[in-house]
Order: C-alpha cells, then structure tokens, then sequence
C-alpha cells in the first residue's frame, strides 16, 4: 500500500505545480500587480512562498533550527521581502521557486511522517509540517490568482487543508490568549470532486456544513465567513469561524466582509 505521506508529498507538488502553470503565461508587468495581501504584488507573493520554502527545506534537511529571518506580519507574511526580492526578474523568481521547492521535496521525502520538525510555534509532525506548506501555497496562491485576474481551479487536495483547518482549532483561540472552547464540533464539507468529507462527532450540536473551498478560505483567512455560503449551527460553531487561523504565529488581521 503507498504511504500516505508520500501520496501527501505528492499532492504539495501538485498544488505547487499547479500555481506555477497558471501564473507561467503571465508577463513581467501582470507580476507587478498588486494582491489582496496589503502592499504586497504577485512578485512578493511568490518570493515569500520561495522564501518559506527554502527555509523549510533546510528545517527538514537538519541544517536549521527553526524559521529564520525577519519578524511574521499578521497576515503571515515575512517583513524586509520586498526589499530584498524586488531586483529579481520574473524569471528569477520563478526559478528561486521551482528550485526550493525541489530542495523541499528533497528533503522531505526521506523522513518518518511522525518526525518532529521545528518552525515558527510549537514542533510538528513532518506530516503537519508538509500539510502547512500546502495550505500555504494553496492560500498564497490564491492572492496572486486574485491579483493577475485569474478564476482559481480547485482540487480535492483541499481535504489536507481543511483536515489542518479543524485540527487548528484550539490554536485559534490561544494565539488570541483565550481558552479553547471543547463543545463537539462537527464539519461536514463537499469537495470540489463531490465527495463527503467530515470531522467530528455524527452527534455534536455544533455544525459547520458547505464547500472545501468556502471553508478552507476561511480557516486561512482568505475571506469573511459571512461572504461565504457555508451553514453553521450552535454557537461554538460560529465562534470557531470568527476564530479561525490554520497557519502559525500571532493572530492574523483576515479579511473585512464584503456584503
């Protein structure tokens, strides 16, 4: 039987490639073009996501410990990027990208899924470790899409994102220095292929129900909930989309509602 992890590799790869067609026909002005991420263009996005990913593939290698370099915005971006990225060329930077992300493949597909990796917070699990750099791209991804004016095509690869959105959901409450609320909760989501994915107990009174990608957009903070078409029940249930953050570091600014 494949190994999970390597099928979960497989998928990183696949998200990562699948950006990387959609901005490939792009020219050097559409990379100058701004994103929905304050003060950042398509170029700044795709350095960060290069950035982050050679610094993952030497946390997974063992030659660093930890996320280095500048401090995390709110919106999880690196301060100090542009500075240091604006004089590469599209191509430039599209290269720095494909080539750490190979370094990250590399470097990941040796190791146990249960391996404990250190980043930005607590150390997690290679596992985790791979699926948060999935969500990344995939959250990343759609900021640059948004910025070059391109619909985004999603993928049952969401599941990995919506599995780190609900396992995360503690974290939400304590990176913003409140106690997690342990009602049951229930999140029953359709993925873009039409199959059922769900979390939780069958019987919790607190239900979350909708689209991977409504969901998975909110837990990376990609949009309001209230923007989205997604059915909530009980009041934890709403709290933990007010809440939610499935990336690290302190509490992320989100996104305003639009309607």
């Amino acid at each position: 039987m494949t190994d999970p992890f390597q099928l979960l590799l497989d998928d990183l790869a696949a998200e990562q490639a699948y950006l990387d067609a959609q901005l490939a026909p792009l020219d050097d002005a559409a990379f100058e073009l701004d994103t929905p991420c304050r003060g950042w263009m398509v170029r700044d996005v795709i350095a960060h996501l290069a950035e982050v990913d050679d610094g993952a593939a030497l946390v997974a290698s063992g030659a660093a410990q930890g996320l280095g370099g500048g401090e995390r915005s709110a919106d999880g971006l690196r301060s100090g990027l542009q500075d240091s990225s604006r004089h590469l060329t599209r191509v430039q930077l599209v290269d720095w990208w494909r080539a750490a992300r190979g370094r990250l493949q590399d470097a990941l597909r040796p190791l146990d899924a249960r391996a404990r990796l250190p980043w930005a917070g607590p150390p997690m699990s290679a596992r985790s470790f791979a699926t948060a750099r999935l969500m990344e791209c995939w959250s990343h991804g759609l900021d640059a899409l948004d910025g070059a004016g391109i619909e985004p095509i999603h993928s049952d690869r969401l599941q990995h994102i919506a599995h780190l959105g609900f396992i995360t959901r503690g974290f939400a409450y304590q990176t913003r220095g409140l106690e997690p609320n342990s009602e049951p909760l229930r999140v029953q989501l359709t993925m873009p292929s039409g199959a059922e994915w769900t979390r939780g107990d069958d019987d919790a009174a607190n239900e979350i129900s909708g689209t991977a990608a409504d969901f998975c957009r909110v837990v990376t903070q990609r949009i309001h909930y209230t923007d989205t078409d997604l059915r909530y029940r009980g009041v934890a249930a709403e709290e933990f989309l007010q809440l939610a953050q499935a990336f690290a570091g302190p509490p992320g600014e989100g996104r305003e509602p639009q309607r």
